[in-house]
């Protein structure tokens, strides 16, 4: 009961979809039942010039073959305007419903956090945004308009069948009901293949995905035969899927096939059975052939549908599943907007552990850092220094205590306006394809190209930026691939002076650089940190060294803290990591 009230509610929300398409929905359904009332008088018109023009005078007969034939044009011309109507604009409002779906699924992945993707792959978040949402439009478009034609040429069809011969028609319309049962039985085999299909079609697009991003990894260590011997694997899976689909579907066409000829065979021979014992004229036999066309082709469109509609309706219950997934990160009804915070953080008996994961990252951490203050954070590997980071733009929220930032609890403060007031400079630094203007105007889209230059001179990026062939309308590459990892750093660095927080975290930003590289880099890190709330996670002593407050992460918290000096003197937890190397 409660499943069958569940089934209806989701076809209301699909319908809903048409809403904005009203206009087009119902002239679609116009043409649509136009198209096939021309297909049904057609054959009526064939019927009366075989029982009518006969026992007409000559002339007489050839004024109305001549007009009939007129009629029929004007009715072929109505049928191509109907065709090209709901061929044209019956797809256009699929595709348009097909760009709201995709704005809504695309607008709520960016709500979702970080908590989310750490357990999604990217094919097949990709897949319900692209053939999931072609198979609903295909499913919201021909569904109406084929339901309509179907049952308008089958009953239309049966009813004039009916007054030709109504013992003719009673024997064709059995084999069709055994055609329908026949073909119902397949389609419900069918449905569990195409969504076995869906998932291996995502596993793939996942793994291409996956291989591509890291194409240099994969040949640095000269993998390419792994890679693609991984793919080979994924891609048996998906023709397995395939096969058990494709089995099913040859059965259903094969069967079709055979009911539709089976049909034409039992109104044919049943037909001469009354031709010949004088029941029937020839006029009907022909009419009641020319009708049989008419009688299996909506069966065929409608059993078509049924197995568009397990395709369309899956991928509306992948759509679904993925939009009833509430972000867990969001603004409480009560959020404070905050225009410039001053960068006063305070992290009170701070406990986290990941959603599948019981063990605590951190546990009851207290820390108060005041505006303007420079803070490090060293630490072993696991020991909480990324997460307590990304607990202060509430990637994650915290599974304890709380923290505040202007002696506001974050989670009061609008999301929005918290994230615009951090900026995050981190090792692996994305950049999207397009210009190098482009992706430093990233930190602040209203912002002039003047305003973009000078992020770009303080961040010491400028001068190689200058030696670029087209400067800062050169494109860069997917993900940057044309830069140095010293060259991505200063426009990561360059994004964050233009978009001028008051608070920074620096997440390992020079680690991966080379001497010379850290120097210039540091250089600009140590410029934008000037007067603002800074956090530094670091791998290297030379980034710290300078910090007036260096904080030592265990799994149990906050081991020690002072500067470099102070630490070294006390000859624990920090010692030890700078004569292991740092």
């Amino acid at each position: 009961m409660n499943k069958g009230k569940g089934k209806d509610h989701k076809l209301k929300l699909l319908a809903a979809y048409y809403k904005p398409y009203k206009g087009l929905f119902f002239a679609d359904l116009f043409f649509a039942i136009l198209g096939a009332a021309v297909t049904l008088v057609i054959p009526l018109l064939v019927r009366y010039i075989m029982t009518s023009i006969g026992d007409m005078p000559v002339a007489q007969a050839q004024k109305t073959i001549l007009y009939i034939g007129l009629g029929m044009l004007v009715l072929i011309l109505v049928q191509l305007g109907s065709r090209y109507f709901i061929t044209y604009y019956g797809h256009m409002m699929g595709a348009y419903i097909e760009h709201d779906m995709r704005n809504e699924i695309f607008s709520h992945y960016q709500k979702l956090s970080f908590a989310f993707y750490d357990n999604q792959k990217v094919g097949h978040l990709l897949s319900r945004i692209t053939s999931d949402l072609f198979d609903i439009s295909e499913l919201l478009h021909h569904g109406p308009e084929d339901i309509i034609i179907s049952v308008i040429k089958l009953f239309g069809a049966l009813i004039i069948l009916m007054n030709v011969n109504w013992k003719m028609a009673l024997l064709c319309f059995l084999v069709v009901l055994v055609m329908l049962i026949y073909a119902l039985i397949y389609n419900r085999k069918m449905k569990t293949a195409f969504k076995e299909n869906r998932v291996r079609i995502g596993d793939i697009n996942s793994q291409i995905e996956d291989s591509l991003a890291g194409i240099r990894v994969v040949k640095s260590f000269g993998n390419e035969k792994r890679e693609i011997e991984k793919f080979k694997k994924g891609n048996e899976r998906f023709v397995e899927a395939k096969s058990v689909s494709y089995r099913y579907m040859a059965g259903y066409h094969a069967g079709m096939d055979a009911f539709t000829t089976l049909i034409t065979v039992v109104a044919l021979v049943s037909g001469s059975m009354f031709l010949a014992g004088g029941s029937i004229l020839a006029a009907d036999l022909v009419t009641f052939l020319l009708y049989i066309n008419n009688f299996t082709e909506p069966v065929t469109k409608l059993v078509n549908f049924t197995e568009q509609f397990q395709n369309g309706y899956s991928g509306y219950d992948r759509f679904l599943e993925m939009m009833s997934i509430a972000p867990d990160i969001e603004d409480t009804p009560d959020a404070q907007p905050l225009e410039h915070a001053k960068g006063d953080i305070r992290f009170e008996d701070v406990s986290f552990h990941y959603e599948d994961h019981k063990e605590s990252v951190l546990s009851h951490v207290n820390l108060e850092v005041k505006p303007g203050e420079y803070v490090a954070l060293v630490g072993s590997s696991g020991a909480g220094k990324t997460t307590l980071c990304s607990l202060i733009p509430r990637f994650y929220d915290v599974s304890g205590g709380a923290i505040y930032l202007d002696g506001k609890d974050i989670r009061n403060i609008r999301l929005k306006d918290l994230r615009n007031n951090i900026g995050i400079v981190q090792q692996d630094v994305y950049l999207f394809a397009g210009t190098v203007l482009d992706n430093i105007r990233y930190g602040r889209p209203d912002a002039s190209d003047e305003e973009v230059i000078r992020a770009a001179k303080a961040a010491n990026a400028h001068d190689f930026i200058m030696e670029m062939d087209n400067n800062y309308y050169t494109d860069i590459g997917q993900r940057g691939v044309k830069l140095s990892g010293g060259q991505k750093q200063r426009l990561s660095i360059a994004r964050a002076f233009l978009k001028n927080p008051p608070i920074l975290i620096f997440d390992e930003a020079t680690s991966a650089l080379d001497n010379e590289s850290e120097k210039v880099v540091q250089d600009s890190l140590e410029r934008l940190a000037k007067d603002r709330t800074t956090f530094v996670i670091a791998h290297r002593l030379s980034t710290i060294r300078n910090a007036r407050r260096i904080l030592v992460l265990t799994e149990d918290g906050i081991a020690e803290e002072g500067t470099h000096k102070e630490l070294m003197e006390k000859n624990g937890v920090y010692a030890k990591l700078c004569r292991a190397g740092l």
